[in-house]
């Protein structure tokens, strides 16, 4: 299975997840085709109930908390820098100078009303 076709695979758990987060314990492949279709998504049966019968069972949650455990077990990338003392704390005070004129300027952009005025 190439990259693409994982991808596409993706709205079908987002779907299943959709409906496991507005209450319904164990979403049936019926249920999740509604979700798909009804934003305009064709639904391939076979992928979809791959994804049930390997969830079937199984508690959403427990398997979101397993695959964090995995993920934390996983390198990142380079090791931490360390501190230099008071230059760092020094940065943080203009950082922190920067981020409070960063949110005047935003207040202005809005015009005068909001997004859900």
């Amino acid at each position: 299975m190439d990259q693409l076709d994982r991808l596409k695979g993706l709205k079908y758990i987002a779907a299943y997840l959709l409906l496991v987060q507005a209450g319904n314990e164990a979403p049936s492949a019926s249920d999740v085709t509604k979700v798909l279709e009804s934003v305009g998504i064709d639904v391939e049966e076979d992928k979809l109930s791959k994804l049930i019968s390997e969830l079937e069972g199984k508690n959403i949650e427990e398997l979101i908390a397993e695959g964090n455990e995995k993920l934390s077990s996983v390198p990142t990338g380079g090791a931490a820098a360390a501190s230099s003392g008071p230059a760092d704390a020094a940065s943080g005070e203009a950082a922190a100078e920067e981020e409070e004129a960063g949110e005047e300027s935003e207040e202005d952009d809005d015009m005068g009303f909001g997004l859900f005025d």
